[in-house]
């Protein structure tokens, strides 16, 4: 059997209108603008409107990719999302966001490796696509991050922000799209980001809602220590399965968690920072969504052009981390 090359065929992405500033912060916190500058490189970051869900951003962000690569969803087989703010318990996003587009054909589940959501995402939708089950993917990263977030919390309110991105997966020219992978997870870690309630472990109930269990709790510091280190070693690992090199990178997509992590696996990778796309200033850390809107926006900016290699990264709770090395095929 010949093998299968699996590339983006179209990409799109969306974020809410409402933005929320550092200084509107600075009314609601003991925080600055230069604080969290200093520290993150976050200006601003986006916020759903009430009664605007993470399903809702995903199907926006599904139609601009699926407009993009220029096919109806009808002719999606399957729809991945990774996600860890649902609508709901159940059902998943992914079969709220078929409901939406009438992707009536598409077999859809959500999935759960926090920010490196979107790259665990790519990596199973194109195992889908090589191994010949399904011949069109559609992969989202979507999150509505300011509904687990303690609003009084300067330590994690500052990080997080909502969007959405998308990216239809399908065959390609040989030598192009997706040539080398990297999945890694440490649950031993598990501890130091998670939501402790809401789940088996500890249900739901007056008690934890009153003392904040169903908000976002972080280490920061070990999350930090923890992303410095794995960023740069995932590239090369994927790297690695491409049989290339970091002098082969033409771009590199972070996930956009902290402007001083992102400079640092630039730094390991011996890339200059002209070669990555940063947007963590206007967004803040959107979780599975912060890589496709990256790479979104690389695109239309044209930073990105058929032929280039990229390279995407991301890391977050469970503790997972992934990276994904593209030929681009657009």
């Amino acid at each position: 059997m010949n093998e299968r090359y699996v590339g983006i065929l179209g990409i799109g992405s969306y974020v809410p209108e409402t933005i929320v500033t550092n200084f509107d912060l600075e009314q609601k916190m003991e925080t600055s603008d230069e604080w969290i500058v200093e520290r993150t490189g976050i200006r601003e970051r986006r916020i759903v409107a009430k009664g605007e869900t993470t399903s809702d951003l995903a199907t926006k962000a599904a139609e601009r990719a699926l407009a993009d690569a220029g096919i109806s969803a009808a002719e999606i087989d399957l729809i991945i999302v990774g996600t860890v703010t649902p609508d709901m318990m159940f059902p998943s996003v992914a079969c709220l966001v078929q409901q939406n587009l009438k992707a009536v054909n598409a077999a859809a589940f959500d999935l759960t490796a926090v920010c490196s959501g979107f790259i665990y995402g790519l990596v199973t939708g194109s195992s889908f696509i090589k191994s010949g089950t399904y011949k069109k993917v559609l992969v989202i990263g979507a999150e509505t991050l300011s509904t687990i977030v303690d609003w009084s919390d300067r330590n994690t309110a500052i990080l997080f922000g909502d969007g959405a991105g998308a990216v239809v997966l399908g065959e390609t020219s040989p030598g192009y799209g997706i040539l080398g992978v990297d999945l890694g997870a440490e649950g031993a870690g598990g501890d130091l980001l998670k939501v402790p309630a809401g789940g088996s472990r500890m249900p739901t109930t007056l008690e934890t809602i009153t003392q904040g269990f169903h908000f976002i709790h972080m280490d920061g510091n070990e999350v930090f220590k923890f992303a410095i280190k794995v960023m740069g070693e995932t590239v090369k690992k994927a790297l690695a399965d491409a049989n290339l090199s970091a002098k082969d990178i033409t771009c590199l997509v972070p996930h956009q968690a902290n402007m001083r992590i992102i400079q640092s696996a630039a730094k390991r990778l011996g890339l200059p920072l002209d070669k990555v796309i940063i947007n963590v200033d206007k967004y803040g850390n959107t979780s599975a969504a912060s890589i496709p809107i990256a790479l979104d926006e690389g695109v239309k900016s044209g930073r990105i052009k058929q032929g280039d290699i990229i390279a995407l990264a991301g890391f977050g709770g469970g503790l997972t981390w992934g990276a994904g090395i593209i030929k681009w095929c657009k």
